[in-house]
């Protein structure tokens, strides 16, 4: 019973350098994202590397009302764990570009158009890096303002931007919406319910699964989200499926509405901690989360470590998890108070 409950525990935890480049590319000027265009912002596709030679692609929303010579606040945004840019960061940088920032919008190594191979590989280390090679790429794009960038990270993302804040004293505003902190969860699971004992066969489980990838010579994908729900999955598991698996938010590039994370990625997880400076942050941050959210304990948690009078805890009332994917039905993205934020500390 108790491997079943942790196989369980692991599928669900799973859903959920040099010649840097600096310019827009157009490689695609198809629209494939889940949210409708606007026509107030401009957007191209561009290319960056971060520390580890990895490529990462993200998608650049500009206003229509910035000149050539405008050098404007910016925000690097990625999120949910899981998702790609075509689904809920894009859209949060595509709204805030309507509202006068420089936006980008990226992949995560090893997921979506980015590079990385084997393929849906999660890493504290490399995710936490990939928010700094955004700010890079930003740094030195032509229309920002280098002194004036910020981050946003979403679900999982939200744990991996504050993580980046502590360490990165470039990013100058942090915004972690609907945050998990997946390192946490994958050690303890939900509300820390996995103890010593259950944690060391998680691992051991997991590590016979490395021998098998070897001699298979391909890695084992976990369970995602199941095509069809039976009525009996918790409302969170509900959730998630009413956003990927639907025509809410279903991308065929995004690993939890087509794809299976890699089965070992939560070795990294469990081994390595994040957070644990996030007390030394000195510039803003500002944690929204739902009301009713089955994570909210993460951002509340999170909070408690941070110091300083321009920290904040924002709770959306009546919201859960996913309605601040996308607004859900209840209009739920706050993004005037996300605006205000970033206005006060980035312009």
């Amino acid at each position: 019973m108790l491997k079943k409950i942790l196989s369980f525990s692991i599928a669900i935890l799973l859903l959920i350098g040099a010649n840097l480049t600096t310019e827009a590319k157009n490689l695609n000027n198809k629209w494939d994202k889940v949210f409708s265009k606007s026509e107030k912002v401009d957007i191209q596709k561009v290319e960056f590397k971060n520390r580890f030679g990895i490529t990462l692609v993200g998608d650049l929303y500009t206003p229509k009302t910035m000149n050539k010579n405008d050098k404007l606040p910016a925000i690097a945004i990625s999120g949910p764990f899981g998702a790609v840019k075509e689904q809920s960061s894009g859209l949060y940088a595509q709204t805030l570009a309507e509202r006068g920032f420089i936006t980008l919008a990226f992949d995560p190594s090893y997921t979506g158009e980015s590079s990385g191979t084997p393929r849906n590989v999660a890493s504290p280390d490399i995710n936490t890096e990939d928010f700094s090679a955004a700010v890079d790429f930003l740094s030195n794009y032509k229309n920002v303002n280098s002194d004036k960038i910020g981050i946003l990270g979403i679900c999982g993302f939200g744990g991996f931007a504050i993580n980046a804040a502590a360490i990165d004293t470039r990013i100058k505003a942090t915004t972690a919406v609907t945050m998990y902190d997946m390192t946490r969860v994958s050690a303890k699971g939900y509300n820390d319910s996995v103890d010593e004992n259950a944690r060391y066969e998680m691992k051991q489980n997991l590590n016979k699964q490395r021998t098998q990838d070897f001699k298979n010579g391909k890695y084992l994908g976990a369970d995602g989200l199941p095509e069809k729900l039976t009525g009996n999955e918790p409302q969170f598991v509900k959730d998630y499926w009413g956003y990927y698996k639907t025509k809410r938010g279903f991308h065929a590039r995004s690993i939890n509405s087509n794809g299976k994370w890699n089965m070992t990625s939560s070795l990294s997880l469990i081994n390595q901690p994040i957070l644990q400076y996030s007390s030394e942050i000195r510039t803003p941050v500002l944690i929204v989360h739902g009301e009713n959210a089955h994570s909210r304990y993460f951002g509340e948690d999170a909070f408690k470590k941070l110091k300083g009078d321009n920290k904040e805890l924002f709770i959306v009332k009546g919201a859960n998890h996913v309605d601040l994917y996308d607004g859900g039905d209840k209009n739920a993205i706050p993004f005037d108070k996300i605006e205000s934020f970033y206005n006060k500390y980035l312009k």
